[in-house]
């Protein structure tokens, strides 16, 4: 080099990196409930949290009265008209001032999640219309999808836990139940996310949700088998007599192919139920007529893939 010559400056982007500098490999983090404490809530999810709770409150001021009958209490009825009375209201709790325009439509959802005050009955279909009422919330931008996974562990596992207690409060009879035959008297979806929950799970394996000591250590960190543990502390008799579809499962080698074959199930099953639901308005939250493989599918039913 001619003296005088001055060297160029060293290009900063090959400068090695910090010697403190640390590297991770990414891993899930999420494995049960209780894991979800590591991410900060959003506030629309404290906020269905505490409408859930509202409903729950509700129960506990509306004993179930003296009648002949074991099945439906009355008293359902009375906690349901006060829903009716107040479900606007609750609603808009949760929802922006400026998007208060879709507070009825929502509403509806709402009021058809938690049973049918007729018949004092629940099923799937009821289930449907709370996932429903979850889709409205994310289509017009209430919930985002940075709250996926807390609209299922946080919001739909509290959804879960009042509707246990309207069915056991009230005696609720199972809404179009198939029996044995049928997957559960009451849920559906549960078993979707619970399942996706377990894939992959060190240790627990499709079938240990027949075994009761598995169920009773871990059910309440594993939605799945929340759900198992409900069963059986609703019906009597062994479990592959009430429950011959879940002792099926039980048998199946993976969650992931449990998880799978449940989709499937729940597609064939709830499309049936589609034309039991009164169709949205064309400018509603569901754009064209509402149903369970246009409106539903896509926005919650792509929750069960979350790994």
């Amino acid at each position: 080099m001619a003296e005088g010559e001055r060297q160029p400056p060293p290009d900063s982007s090959e400068e090695a990196p910090p010697a403190t500098q640390n590297f991770i490999i990414p891993k899930k983090e999420i494995h049960t409930v209780p894991d979800m404490g590591k991410w900060k809530r959003s506030q629309a999810i404290e906020k269905l949290v505490a409408l859930l709770n509202t409903l729950d409150r509700w129960i506990d001021e509306t004993p179930p009265v003296d009648q002949p009958s074991r099945f439906g209490n009355k008293a359902y009825r009375t906690w349901y008209a006060k829903l009716d009375e107040e479900a606007e209201n609750l609603v808009a709790t949760v929802v922006p001032t400026h998007l208060a325009a879709a507070v009825p439509e929502v509403a509806v959802y709402l009021k058809e999640s938690v049973g049918n005050s007729t018949r004092i009955d629940y099923g799937t279909g009821h289930e449907a219309a709370f996932a429903a009422f979850l889709c409205c919330l994310c289509k017009i931008g209430v919930l985002r999808v940075d709250d996926q996974i807390a609209i299922v562990f946080k919001v739909f596992n509290r959804y879960l836990e009042v509707m246990r207690k309207l069915q056991k409060t009230y005696r609720m009879e199972p809404a179009g139940s198939q029996g044995v035959w049928g997957l559960d008297d009451f849920q559906f979806l549960p078993f979707i996310w619970g399942s996706s929950q377990l894939i992959d799970h060190p240790y627990l394996e499709p079938r240990h949700f027949v075994d009761e000591k598995a169920v009773n250590e871990n059910h309440k960190d594993y939605m799945f088998l929340e759900c198992i543990l409900f069963i059986t502390e609703m019906k009597t008799g062994p479990f592959a007599e009430h429950s011959n579809q879940l002792w099926n499962i039980s048998a199946v080698p993976s969650w992931s192919k449990v998880n799978q074959g449940l989709i499937r199930m729940y597609k064939a099953e709830m499309g049936h139920k589609a034309s039991d639901h009164q169709k949205a308005g064309s400018n509603g939250c569901f754009s064209d007529s509402w149903n369970i493989r246009a409106g539903l599918e896509p926005s919650l039913l792509s929750l069960c893939l979350y790994r």
